[in-house]
């Protein structure tokens, strides 16, 4: 990692240039984009369904906030080791690096993305707790468990290319899969619906994430454990496959 640190930082610099090349607003995009995209989705779901939640546009882009950083980290580490073939067929670079860059990218948009949140904040003059400072530890839990996903899902897709399309799918019902735009309350009728939001990762970091900015109350241990524990056990099972598959890919990059 010490070694190839100013190669990470070069891939993360070529990919924000990449994205917002030709845009006027650049890196303003990763503020408006979220905060255009509450106001489509508080107009319908506040509105329309009428679900009852305070400060439901805070509420909405605090669940998107990180799910799109979970969507973005894993679909562009799945495509990480095709895309760089090229590369790796010329020079020795390990094969990981590009994969955890893909992961540190997508860290770096989520983080403009918080502008977005903060902003909202103070929009609806909702309170201010001090535990948002404490907000980055759910961010970084949640780091580790895309860097494991996107292990996984970067070495599976070279051999099973039709992972990429079937993943897109996932992402889609993933969206429903966790309380992003619904309160938990909402599905309380349902014990069904309510073990597969509870079975789903991201609704631990997302609920983490809300206790520290909307609640004000710092999640207890046992809440820490399971997203460590989350987080652990895919970086662990990622780097295992990783590895396992690594000395093939040549063949089929």
């Amino acid at each position: 990692m010490a070694k190839y640190r100013y190669l990470l930082e070069d891939l993360i610099s070529r990919d924000i240039k990449v994205k917002y090349r030709r845009s006027v607003l650049g890196l303003v995009w990763s503020v408006l984009n979220p905060l255009l995209m509450m106001m489509v989705i508080s107009a319908v779901f506040s509105h329309i369904f009428r679900f009852e939640v305070e400060n439901f546009p805070i509420y909405y882009l605090t669940g998107s906030t990180l799910y799109n950083f979970y969507s973005e980290a894993t679909s562009s580490a799945m495509t990480a080791m095709t895309g760089a073939g090229a590369l790796i067929k010329k020079v020795y670079i390990p094969k990981y690096v590009f994969p955890l860059e893909k992961a540190l990218f997508a860290f770096v948009n989520m983080l403009f993305s918080m502008i977005a949140v903060v902003l909202m904040i103070f929009i609806l003059r909702a309170p201010v707790h001090w535990t948002l400072l404490l907000s980055p530890i759910p961010m970084l839990y949640m780091l580790v468990f895309c860097i494991g996903i996107g292990l996984i899902l970067s070495a599976l897709s070279v051999f099973f290319r039709d992972l990429v399309h079937l993943y897109g799918v996932f992402l889609t019902a993933l969206v429903y899969m966790a309380p992003i735009i619904y309160p938990m309350e909402a599905i309380q009728n349902s014990k069904a619906l309510v073990t597969v939001v509870k079975c789903n990762p991201l609704y631990y970091y997302i609920d983490y994430f809300r206790q520290l900015v909307m609640k004000g109350t710092i999640p207890g241990l046992t809440e820490n454990l399971i997203c460590i524990g989350f987080a652990v056990v895919f970086l662990a099972l990622g780097l295992w496959i990783f590895k396992k598959c690594q000395d093939k890919f040549i063949l089929y990059i």
